[in-house]
């Protein structure tokens, strides 16, 4: 009988082992020897396919990216700019919360990522659709990245020990339920950036009645 044939190796197989890998094990565990034993191929054969671990990071980045949702962005949807960013956050967040040992990679920026530069000019599209001045467009893409792949970087609740003898109230008379977060974490993390994205989105629809509305006409002057 013929020996079966092994699956031709492509770039989806790479990055599906590379993307297992850093999600079990986190951004060291990829290397290009790893990766090769792990898809049972020899090392250079992955160049074929990226030319070095940084390349196969980045598209491992950029498939998460694409599990972000951007229908909120598109000209059809009916979401003004606010609701718009805030569905776009939840999005954002949870696919990052899905696979959070690839969010330093991303947090770097979209670079020359396909999936991460839709993302961008996703953003960028409908904050000046909506009549955001660009400069202040870009503004409100980078701080909702700062917000949102900050939030994915830790946990604050993971952050503390579930032992009530860690914080001596002599030493740290405010943190007596402290010990009481690490088993809360999903509803204080979460809580938490609904909190922010609500205070961030309260600031910037103040902004927006200066910067999105008409200028009042000069005195003296005829405008059409």
């Amino acid at each position: 009988m013929a020996r079966p044939r092994k699956p031709l190796l492509s770039r989806d197989r790479i990055v599906g082992a590379a993307s297992a890998l850093v999600d079990a094990e986190g951004l060291d565990a990829v290397s290009t020897r790893r990766l090769a034993a792990v898809l049972g191929v020899s090392g250079p054969s992955l160049y074929n396919h990226f030319r070095n671990k940084d390349e196969i990071l980045d598209a491992v980045a950029d498939a998460v990216s694409v599990q972000v949702d951007l229908s909120m962005f598109e000209e059809s949807d009916p979401r003004d700019w606010r609701a718009a960013l805030h569905d776009w956050a939840l999005s954002y967040r949870a696919a990052l919360a899905a696979h959070p040992h690839i969010v330093p990679v991303l947090a770097r920026g979209p670079g020359r990522r396909p999936a991460g530069l839709r993302v961008a000019d996703a953003v960028f599209g409908a904050m000046v659709g909506a009549g955001w001045p660009p400069a202040q467009a870009t503004r409100i893409g980078a701080l909702m990245r700062y917000f949102i792949t900050g939030s994915a970087l830790g946990s604050f609740a993971g952050g503390f020990v579930d032992d009530e003898s860690a914080y001596d109230p002599a030493d740290y008379p405010h943190l007596g339920q402290a010990h009481l977060l690490a088993d809360r974490r999903r509803q204080v993390d979460d809580g938490a950036f609904e909190v922010g994205l609500r205070a961030l989105l309260d600031g910037l629809a103040l902004q927006y009645e200066e910067y999105a509305r008409p200028a009042a006409p000069s005195p003296g002057r005829f405008d059409d």
